[in-house]
C-alpha cells in the first residue's frame, strides 16, 4: 500500500474517531435516555402578550382551542407547553398526539424512505419546542420512544379513539372540513384538542379544488360552550421585530 494511501486511511481513523467520541461526549452531557417524566421537568412558560393570555386562560379552564391568525404569534409553541402541562400535572391525561398537516404528506408514499423517515421531516419544529421546554436535545424522540408522545398525519386516523390525550391539530389551514371533522370524531373520553392555524397560510388554494376548512372551523367553534377561539392579529407576532414589520408590510399591500 502507497504511503499517501495509508496516511489517507489513518486520517478517516482519526476522523471516525474523533466523531465518534464527540457523540459520546454529548450522550454523557445529556445522559442516559429518560423513560419517566414529571412537572418538575418542565420549563416555566408565560404568555407574553394579552391574546397569548387569552390562549393560556381558555385552556386551564377546561375548554378546548381553536387558535388562529398571524405567523410567528406563538400558537404552535403555546399549544405544545400547554399540552405537555397539562400531561405532566394531570392523573388523567397520559399522551400528546400531534397531528400534523402539510399538503406534501398526501403524497408521502411517493416519496422514498420508510414512513418514519418521511415523518421526520415535518416533526423538526417539535423537536426544537421540546428541547426549549425540557432542557435536552432528546426529549422529543425519547417521549415519542416512550408512546406519550406520537405524530401522525391525517392520512392515518381513520378508526383510531384517542382517550386520556392532549391533541395538537398544527397547520389546521391546510386541511379540509372533511379531514377537520374526521380528527375531532376522534376524541374520546378525558381528551382535549388544541387546532393551530393561519388562514393566510393555506396550501390548498386552486389544488384539487380544495378548500380549507379552518373557516368553518372557526363558525363552527364559536357556537359550542366547549370550545374557545382565540384569534392572534400582527400585534401579537413575538418571532422578531423584523417578522413583525414583513407582515405588517405585506398586509398593507396583499
Amino acid at each position: 500500500m502507497s504511503r499517501k494511501r495509508k496516511q489517507h486511511n489513518r486520517n478517516a481513523q482519526i476522523f471516525d474517531l474523533t466523531a465518534a467520541l464527540v457523540r459520546n461526549g454529548k450522550a454523557m452531557s445529556e445522559g442516559p435516555r429518560r423513560k419517566q417524566w414529571t412537572k418538575h421537568d418542565l420549563k416555566h412558560i408565560k404568555p407574553l402578550t394579552t391574546t397569548q393570555e387569552d390562549m393560556f386562560r381558555a385552556f386551564l379552564e377546561g375548554k378546548h382551542v381553536c387558535a388562529y391568525g398571524s405567523a410567528g404569534t406563538g400558537k404552535t409553541f403555546i399549544a405544545v407547553y400547554l399540552a405537555l402541562n397539562e400531561m405532566l400535572h394531570s392523573q388523567v391525561i397520559d399522551k400528546l398526539l400531534i397531528v400534523r398537516s402539510a399538503v406534501a404528506t398526501r403524497d408521502m408514499g411517493f416519496m422514498p424512505g420508510s414512513l418514519e423517515e418521511k415523518e421526520a421531516l415535518y416533526e423538526a419544529p417539535y423537536v426544537d419546542m421540546f428541547t426549549e421546554f425540557l432542557g435536552r436535545r432528546t426529549s422529543y424522540q425519547d417521549m415519542k420512544d416512550a408512546d406519550v408522545v406520537r405524530f401522525g398525519t391525517t392520512s392515518y386516523i381513520r378508526g383510531l379513539t384517542w382517550d386520556n390525550a392532549v391533541v395538537i391539530v398544527d397547520e389546521a389551514q391546510n386541511m379540509t372540513f372533511h379531514e377537520i371533522n374526521s380528527i375531532i370524531t376522534r376524541l374520546g373520553e378525558n381528551s382535549r384538542i388544541i387546532f393551530a392555524g393561519d388562514l393566510h397560510q393555506s396550501d390548498l388554494h386552486g389544488r384539487r379544488g380544495e378548500q380549507t376548512g379552518l373557516d368553518t372551523l372557526i363558525k363552527v367553534a364559536t357556537r359550542m360552550p366547549d370550545f374557545s377561539v382565540v384569534h392572534f392579529t400582527k400585534h401579537d407576532i413575538v418571532r422578531s421585530s423584523f417578522v413583525k414589520s414583513w407582515i405588517c408590510a405585506v398586509e398593507e399591500v396583499v
